[in-house]
């Protein structure tokens, strides 16, 4: 089976996983920890090992698996990198969001690597560590794809600075694997034979347990909350009971370099390792090496934007046409240049952009001085804004245009350049700027609230385009003192509306960790909503063309806002269209899976939803053995594009699956999947387990 290439940045999750302090225990006492070490397993003064957050999220490492297709037959964990942004809580809750950052092509003798990276955060999104896994398909090389990159990791000539012996238990995977990773590879002796090992094996992350208490142990003792990122490659393979040293190389302040070596053969069991650590770094939004460009920025609200991004690392372009607030004056460059130069007394680095948002040429000139400056777009706050009012008798077709103009197709010249670089990148956080005005109605501005309530359009199918990417797009409807609002506000009231208040929110909505997108805040002097379109359920008033006295009739149940609903793609409101015509199902006399009651409904149901196209070219048999209350043996045969389904052992099948029976209903309704039933133990697979993975294929779900 292929690796599936297109599961590159789709996104993963989120996955979320409850624990308590009994979890970071028993993790504990799976890589070694005792009575010597009484902060990681007893719950009176209990710290977390930070390894246990691996441990702890293996749910993400199977929908890698599972996402990009790996053969099962031939995978290995092969590198992890985690960075730990804060000390990981007693107990709570890991959310986990991520995807597959990379495919790489080592050609078909030598298989390929597949890199996928997640975010860990707790249950009120506070960011507690990033992961980074590299799995190793030994037998899905050759596929055409890059090589991955070459990354060498020069030891110091000299012996390790320290060098911490530990005898892991022979009986070690036994503890270990109920922090989850079930893979019968580290208990089971007759699997482990069959791939190819004299006995069980260790976890490769039970191993690096061992070594992240030994890295602890000697650099940061008794403080946990001071490790900052363990990174490694998984060398060799190595036995329960085999004792094992853990080489520590100190390299400067805050980091050392680190080996595991296998005592009786000397063969490096994990390689290339990286250990950080230090004070815990203060917990605020960052934008350290992100590139922002804001429209409009040269006062206001943009200026306020830019200077607070500035103060947290960003690198800014400065966009302002220096017009008048009615967009008739011509441009000058003054107010670019001069928040340009507030931000280079901060420290900061920003260039100033004079192009006209209004125009395509305008838009494509902005985003090509953030690339010929910064080399990338990061972040986009589309600000820029003018007021031409009139009543609407009074709007001639140039007032109108020339609001329209700036404003929506504005944000559309501008975002449409920088959605193609985020694109490309897989990153990229945009902010439109809408208005209570186009939200609820503002006497004499039809123009601009039409702009406006275009934004927010734009911004509905843009959050759909931009999601496989990981781009967030929101929008803000923002109440501040600028040169838009100096009329609209009293007087008092302007005075207590800085743009300082609306600032934290947008810079929010552009950070990495920010969880929303698609949504609009109103936001202002230290208040913030959120505004969203509400629909009502409705109702049919009529089967055939209703008459005008219908839909009178109807008025009361037509406008009923009980139990209203917020829609997220247009789908989802006509699939409830047309649902509010179907009649009550009636039972198709071909079950479906749900349906079943029992193993032999599912055996039974096979051959209706086999998929014949899809069994083109293959002749395979495969057995199941079904274990529990409702236990038996099913032989199911493709050949010819049919299938046949026979109760009993078939005397050669290709491949042989045996499961519980209550595993084998959860999998096939669903609510397991294969790879996280095969990797935890609960389905075995022996002879071509290659075949397995064509199972998906052949038949409907």
């Amino acid at each position: 089976m292929a690796l599936n290439l297109n599961a590159l940045n789709e996104p993963i999750g989120p996955i979320i996983r409850d624990y308590s302090w009994k979890d970071a225990v028993l993790y504990a006492l799976g890589i070694g920890s005792g009575m010597d070490e009484l902060d990681y397993v007893y719950e009176k003064n209990l710290k977390v090992i930070p390894s246990f957050s691996i441990a702890a999220i293996f749910d993400f490492l199977s929908h890698i698996g599972t996402k990009s297709n790996v053969n099962l037959s031939g995978i290995l964990h092969g590198e992890q990198d985690l960075i730990f942004h804060q000390p990981i809580p007693t107990d709570g809750k890991f959310v986990t969001e991520g995807k597959i950052t990379h495919f790489y092509d080592l050609g078909q003798p030598k298989g390929a690597t597949i890199v996928g990276e997640g975010i860990t955060c707790d249950a009120k999104g506070k960011k507690l560590f990033t992961n980074m896994i590299t799995l190793f398909g030994k037998l899905d090389g050759g596929f055409g794809g890059e090589a991955p990159p070459k990354v060498k990791i020069d030891f110091p000539e000299r012996a390790p600075d320290i060098i911490v012996s530990e005898r892991p238990s022979p009986n070690q995977p036994l503890v270990y694997r109920l922090s989850g990773d079930l893979f019968v590879l580290h208990v089971d002796p007759e699997f482990a034979k069959m791939v190819g090992f004299e006995k069980p094996i260790m976890h490769g992350l039970c191993t690096h347990g061992f070594a992240c208490r030994a890295l602890m142990k000697s650099l940061v003792p008794g403080q946990p909350e001071k490790v900052r990122r363990m990174a490694c490659r998984f060398s060799k393979t190595l036995y329960p009971g085999i004792p094992i040293d853990v080489h520590i190389w100190k390299i400067q302040e805050g980091k050392a370099l680190w080996r595991v070596i296998n005592t009786e053969n000397q063969e490096i069991v994990i390689d290339n390792g990286i250990f950080e650590y230090g004070d815990i770094p203060k917990d605020e939004i960052r934008f350290d090496g992100k590139v922002a460009v804001i429209t409009g920025a040269g006062a206001g609200l943009g200026r306020t934007y830019a200077l607070e991004l500035a103060k947290r690392g960003a690198k800014l372009v400065i966009n302002d046409f220096g017009g008048s607030r009615d967009g008739l004056s011509s441009g000058q460059a003054s107010p670019a240049d001069k928040v340009v130069q507030e931000i280079k007394d901060l420290g900061a680095e920003a260039v100033a952009n004079y192009d006209n948002v209004a125009t395509v040429q305008g838009g494509e000139s902005i985003i090509q001085t953030a690339i010929k400056a910064f080399g990338t777009v990061d972040i986009l706050i589309n600000n820029a804004g003018i007021l031409r009012d009139k009543s609407f008798m009074k709007m001639e077709k140039d007032i109108w245009q020339s609001v329209e103009d700036v404003h929506l197709n504005g944000a559309y010249h501008v975002t449409r350049h920088a959605f193609q670089v985020m694109k490309d990148k897989g990153y990229g956080r945009i902010i439109m700027t809408t208005s209570a005005a186009g939200l609820y109605g503002n006497f004499g501005q039809t123009n601009y609230s039409s702009a406006k309530m275009g934004i927010v359009g734009l911004m509905n199918t843009l959050k759909l385009e931009g999601e496989k990417y990981n781009i967030k797009i929101n929008t803000i409807a923002p109440i501040a003192a600028s040169r838009l609002t100096e009329d609209f506000l009293p007087p008092d009231l302007f005075q207590k509306a800085k743009p300082d208040y609306v600032a934290p929110l947008v810079l929010f909505l552009c950070a990495d960790r920010c969880p929303v997108s698609g949504n609009i805040y109103n936001v202002g002097m230290g208040f913030i909503n959120r505004a969203a379109v509400y629909t009502g359920k409705g109702t049919v008033i009529s089967k055939g063309i209703p008459r005008p006295e219908d839909v009178q009739n109807q008025m009361s149940k037509i406008s009923d806002m009980t139990n209203a609903k917020i829609y997220t793609h247009l789908n989802e409101q006509v699939g409830d269209l047309f649902n509010a015509f179907k009649a009550p199902e009636v039972k198709s006399e071909t079950p479906k899976t749900g349906d079943t009651k029992n193993v032999a409904d599912i055996f039974k149901l096979m051959p209706s939803r086999f998929i014949p196209e899809a069994a083109q070219g293959i002749d395979v048999i495969f057995q199941y053995t079904i274990t529990g209350n409702d236990a038996g043996n099913w032989s199911v045969s493709i050949q010819q594009n049919t299938c046949t389904v026979t109760q009993g052992i078939h005397e050669k099948p290709n491949c042989t699956l045996s499961m519980s029976d209550i595993d084998f209903m959860d999998i096939t309704q669903g609510k397991l999947s294969a790879m996280k039933a095969y990797t935890s133990g609960k389905l075995k697979i022996s002879g071509d387990i290659m075949k397995s993975q064509l199972i998906e294929k052949l038949f409907k779900k």
